[in-house]
């Protein structure tokens, strides 16, 4: 007996529409589909904003390497309790 057989979904679809109704059901497949649709804007920016970062390239050469000095953090003073 396989579980999503046509009769079995037609007998779901309508167990479900008497339990919350026309109404509710066509709000919920609006909202459902507003969201995929904000899924998918969402997902072709993204994709749209890495094609267009590997376009432009990288934005210094490899062969160049940045200021070590700058980068070494600066000493801090430790104020530590005397020993008894």
């Amino acid at each position: 007996m396989d579980l999503f057989a046509p009769k079995h979904l037609l007998l779901i679809l309508l167990i479900v529409l008497l339990v919350f109704g026309g109404k509710k059901l066509k709000t919920l497949g609006s909202d459902l589909g507003g969201a995929f649709r904000g899924f998918k804007k969402a997902m072709n920016e993204s994709e749209s904003e890495e094609q267009a970062k590997q376009i432009q390239g990288p934005a210094h050469k490899d062969a160049e390497f940045p200021d070590v000095a700058a980068a070494k953090p600066q000493p801090t003073e430790s104020k530590a309790a005397p020993h008894a």
